[in-house]
């Protein structure tokens, strides 16, 4: 016992390691019995007569406690046309050839992640944190594979759209719309910049909920992001509107936008339009270099005196005039001017415009619009710009899908339909038989360093040896 006592001692940070990886281990031990005992059952229910077994073939699935190998049986079969196929039933059962040989948890623990950290980060914190190791290049195929596969149902809801099929059932008389774009710094595959590009950015409320505070959240909030062409991220955003809704009962749609033609253009006649007033301040204060010029205009758009602001406008431009050509403020105050008169009817805002809408539903209120600034923070830019960061077209595409369905609660949800096709009804009370040895000797291998010190029974090393005794012996022995 004194050569127990007399052993130098480890730091609990080292012990914490030691039992962490002997669980982890046992994890990975356990779920390969479950697998390959799956399998079996498997190849005993298939229909011999048009699958083959021709062996096993050994793989792996990286789970949070780290990469399991196993062992799993192919088949061989013909397809419709009579062409000889090779089929492994326990990958269909797993779903594994939707997004890889990765399993839900740690699917999900990736994304989390990835959608706040950049891939290196990412890859960094999943492999300290998990039994796990995995690299910066794998978080990337995961992130592209689901942001493909995410992007996949929303073509899958336009072809149920344009085939008058769509799911939404919800009612709402008014829903709010607001867009803008977010522009990102690109490369190409040569990993040479690239001109910038915008990603589009929609988002869909009924409204506001009350909760007794000023910054009542968005009731209802669906956002669509994408680097798409105008015409089919359009088309994507009402699939997703109506899978959601049932278009038919919408009496008044509000968009409220920069005024730009791929946000206005798409809409119908009765669609109610507004002007961004974040934007109108912006160009204000960019186009009007006169600090009291600046404030005059803005405060005759605030008090909505529409007319009053253009002929303003047009005499401080003229006031402003000069022959130099270096000299921008003449030339900045009548592109101020033409962009207010090319979005005249959205210069007030729908409150102003005599628009009686319908009552809204208990616990929702209508306000002043202008929140996809903030979205746009919140959902891209965050994660999306600064830091150097430069973004293939896909590449962005697909962080913007996933991040768009984080942001409307559903990343879990498609990740799972995604990672895991099979759900095991299976009890641990029936892993242990399995893992456990009939007729196991007292002594393993060399036995241990202690015997001849230790007088007394010992039952980790005299009781029946499984396979958690043997990975605990290992790790701590």
């Amino acid at each position: 016992m004194n050569t127990i006592v007399d052993e130098k001692l480890i730091p609990f940070k080292e012990l914490e390691q030691k039992i962490f990886n002997y669980i982890c281990e046992l994890g990975r031990e356990i779920t390969q019995t479950i697998l390959e005992r799956y399998d079996d059952e498997l190849k005993e229910s298939r229909s011999k007569k048009d699958l083959r077994c021709k062996g096993t073939r050994k793989t792996s699935i990286k789970t949070v406690y780290g990469e399991v190998e196993y062992n799993r049986n192919v088949y061989q079969g013909k397809d419709d046309e009579g062409r000889t196929i090779w089929v492994y039933l326990l990958d269909k059962a797993l779903a594994m050839d939707k997004i890889g040989m990765i399993s839900t948890n740690l699917a999900e623990k990736i994304a989390a992640s990835v959608t706040e950290n950049p891939y290196r980060v990412t890859a960094e914190i999943i492999s300290s944190t998990c039994g796990q190791t995995i690299s910066s290049g794998g978080v990337w195929n995961l992130l592209q594979n689901l942001g493909e596969r995410i992007s996949d149902e929303e073509e899958v809801l336009v072809s149920e759209m344009n085939a008058d099929k769509a799911r939404g059932t919800e009612t709402v008389s008014v829903l709010f719309e607001e867009m803008d774009g977010v522009w990102l710094r690109m490369q190409g595959s040569d990993h040479k910049k690239k001109p910038k590009q915008e990603m589009k950015v929609a988002v869909m409320y009924e409204g506001w909920e009350k909760d007794g505070k000023k910054n009542n959240r968005l009731s209802k909030k669906t956002v669509c992001a994408g680097m798409e062409k105008a015409p089919e991220f359009h088309a994507k955003r009402e699939a997703l509107l109506r899978n959601k809704y049932n278009a038919d009962e919408i009496e008044y749609r509000i968009l409220n936008g920069d005024g730009g033609s791929w946000i206005k253009d798409p809409y119908e006649a009765e669609t109610v339009f507004q002007l961004d007033r974040f934007h109108v301040h912006q160009d204000i204060r960019r186009k009007i270099r006169n600090k009291k010029a600046q404030k005059d205009i803005t405060a005759l758009f605030e008090s909505e005196k529409t007319d009053e602001m253009f002929e303003y406008i047009k005499m401080y431009a003229d006031s402003v005039s000069s022959e130099d050509e270096n000299d921008k403020q003449s030339s900045n105050a009548l592109k101020l001017y033409e962009y207010l008169n090319n979005n005249r009817d959205g210069l007030l805002p729908y409150q102003s415009r005599g628009i009686v809408l319908p009552e809204p539903r208990e616990g929702i209120v209508y306000k002043n619009m202008g929140v996809q600034e903030n979205q746009n923070c919140t959902t891209i830019t965050m994660r999306m710009k600064g830091r150097r960061m430069r973004w293939s077209t896909n590449g962005a595409n697909h962080m913007a899908k996933v991040l768009s369905s984080k942001e409307n609660k559903q990343l879990y949800e498609t990740i799972e339909r995604y990672t895991d096709g099979l759900i095991f009804a299976i009890k641990m009370e029936e892993i242990i038989p399995i893992l456990s040895v009939a007729k196991a000797p007292k002594k393993d291998g060399k036995g241990n360093p202690y015997v001849d010190v230790v007088t007394h029974h010992m039952p980790l090393l005299e009781a029946m040896q499984t396979a958690s005794r043997k990975a605990f012996k290992r790790a701590f022995a």
